[in-house]
């Protein structure tokens, strides 16, 4: 009963404009946020807090912030790994998009 009702709330419509809203919405707020926006703060990376170490998703974040505005020296600074998982990111981010707009679209043909 209750994968038939998780399963009827992926299908609902509601939920189809929400997902679609959320595509676009998040890289929009991400560009109107300044690139040193995750500069500052305490770090939230598990391994760093409880161990002291930093892993290879460390300043991933703020490497991603920088290189959506093409800061690329800071970006490669903070992590130079962002410079392989952003583009697949944001494949993957045009990806889902476009296969719930399909589904957008087939809803209102």
């Amino acid at each position: 009963m209750e994968v038939g009702m998780i399963r009827r709330f992926k299908q609902n419509r509601y939920f189809l404009y929400f997902k679609l809203a959320f595509y676009i919405l998040v890289p929009v707020v991400l560009l109107i946020l300044p690139a040193t926006y995750f500069d500052k703060g305490q770090s939230i990376c598990l391994s760093q807090v409880l161990f002291g170490l930093e892993c290879y998703a460390c300043g991933m974040t703020r490497a991603t912030m920088h290189l959506i505005h093409l800061d690329f020296t800071e970006a490669f600074y903070y992590n130079q790994l962002a410079f392989v998982v952003f583009p697949l990111l944001a494949f993957m981010w045009a990806k889902w998009f476009l296969k719930d707009w399909k589904q957008f679209r087939a809803l209102h043909a």
